[in-house]
């Protein structure tokens, strides 16, 4: 069956995700998300739509379901951990676009009805949809992270954001057997620092902070990577605190314990990690000696509150433990050493140190990945350097690398 795919987002770009698949008189939407820039970025408009797919939590691939799901009244296929985390997301986007004053993408009703039209589906389900077979992997990323495999004429794999190997939280993706292979290239001609070694370096610095009697902040995503540290210090000893929506994304984590890497040592991270809620208690963890806190590119949250606290004195030091997007305050914090306070620019005087924590795999896993899948065609996606991919593949493989809302078809 020959179907017609179109991305409204995210094709040559890394963020607001998107992609149309039309066929046999039936539109499906896999993802859609935004980008949380200041103000927003959003993908093309998607037409009416008659099934959604999410492959998981992040912003830039859920942060625009409600507007589709709220609209057309359609059903959405997920893990039901990535709806649970998908559910704050999205209320905590229309919370910011309110204190910001943005036009609101959709309502508060748009996201209820989002979630009661949730088809929850695990990893190895199956459902016929539309003459299709449709079943999910897990993608690895973030716990409840899932790859769509559709089983037609010929097999399609939609990937995702994925990692290969295996961290502290998540287990690695493992190839599919396709014949069209939809593929992230987010580390498109880059390769990651070994996971072990940027992990030593992380605790090494920890420890020569804590000794001289600094205090660390770490700024990090509240899903997937907060965890991921929280994993990682578990064992350390510290005076350490969890602040943010961290929080809440830890508590749903621990109500699926299918999709962690190992449960036990996630309960016993939690465990050890003292939760901030409320101001007295943030008076409180400022005194600590390990600070895991929300937002992980130090635009919002209480991050801007631990700054304004801590990074004046030379002893402390801000650990950045995931990507930091131009126009930042984390990407100005590694440039030029500061950050903007109420649109103020104010000096961080502490140590500042960056370590790969990614949760995506990199160029090289990336092309192992699609070598053991083995397709005929590899469209890559979500990337801003396709054309190294291109480079690597294009003598064993039809590369496609789709432009912004231009259709392309393939047999499914």
């Amino acid at each position: 069956m020959e179907m017609k795919f179109r991305f409204l987002g995210g094709a040559d770009a890394i963020g607001r995700m998107g992609m149309t698949v039309e066929g046999n008189g039936i539109t499906s939407l896999f993802e859609y998300g935004m980008s949380p820039t200041k103000p927003p970025e959003y993908p093309l408009e998607c037409p009416r739509t008659d099934h959604v797919f999410l492959t998981h939590c992040h912003l830039d691939h859920c942060g625009m379901v409600p507007r589709v799901c709220g609209r057309d009244n359609c059903e959405l296929f997920t893990t039901p951990l990535t709806a649970e985390v998908s559910e704050i997301m999205m209320n905590d986007s229309l919370k910011i676009a309110k204190a910001e004053n943005y036009p609101l993408p959709y309502t508060k009703g748009d996201i209820d009805r989002t979630m009661r039209n949730v088809v929850p589906l695990t990893f190895g389900d199956t459902i016929e949809l539309d003459g299709i077979d449709i079943t999910l992997h897990s993608a690895g990323h973030v716990p409840g992270a899932a790859m769509f495999e559709l089983a037609g004429d010929s097999t399609t794999l939609y990937s995702g954001d994925i990692h290969t190997i295996a961290t502290r939280l998540v287990g690695p993706a493992r190839a599919v057997d396709c014949e069209n292979l939809f593929v992230e290239g987010t580390y498109g001609g880059r390769l990651h620092t070994p996971r072990k070694d940027a992990e030593r370096a992380f605790l090494n610095k920890v420890a020569e902070v804590t000794d001289r009697g600094g205090r660390v902040l770490v700024p990090c995503f509240a899903t997937g990577r907060t965890q991921e540290v929280m994993l990682l210090l578990r064992n350390s000893g510290y005076d350490m605190w969890v602040d943010g929506m961290g929080r809440s994304v830890t508590r749903s984590y621990m109500n699926y314990p299918e999709y962690l890497l190992d449960y036990k040592k996630f309960k016993a991270a939690k465990r050890v990690f003292q939760e901030v809620k409320t101001p007295t208690m943030r008076s409180q963890s400022v005194r600590g000696e390990v600070i895991v806190t929300t937002g992980g590119m130090m635009d919002g949250g209480p991050v801007l509150g631990y700054l304004r606290e801590l990074g004046n004195n030379p002893k402390n030091a801000v650990l950045i433990v995931g990507y930091q997007a131009e126009g930042t305050n984390g990407r100005m914090l590694l440039e030029n050493g500061c950050v903007m306070m109420d649109g103020i620019p104010m000096k961080i005087e502490c140590e500042v140190h960056k370590y790969d924590f990614s949760a995506h795999a990199d160029h090289d896993q990336i092309l192992n990945f699609v070598r053991e899948c083995d397709p005929k065609n590899v469209i890559i996606m979500h990337s801003e350097t396709r054309e190294f991919f291109e480079n690597d593949l294009k003598g064993d493989y039809n590369v496609i690398l789709p432009k912004l809302g231009e259709a392309f078809t393939l047999d499914v």
